[in-house]
């Protein structure tokens, strides 16, 4: 039963040391992007093509008969 109690701090103690170490991490500013958003306007998605003329042509042209 000792061991068991054992664990369960050390598990304890080891959770505390990555949680400090996130929280030291957020603070000296490791997760800040200073570089995407300064590129953002260069990545941006393509406008679609235009459709083919052909297609519109084809659908003008259509006669009843």
């Amino acid at each position: 039963m000792s061991v068991i109690i054992i664990l369960i701090i050390a598990s304890i103690v080891v959770a505390g040391g990555f949680l400090a170490a996130f929280i030291w991490s957020v603070k000296s500013g490791q997760y800040d992007d200073t570089y995407s958003p300064s590129v953002r306007i260069l990545f941006e998605d393509t406008t679609p093509a235009k459709k083919s003329t052909k297609v519109e042509e084809s659908k003008n042209n259509l006669t009843v008969g």
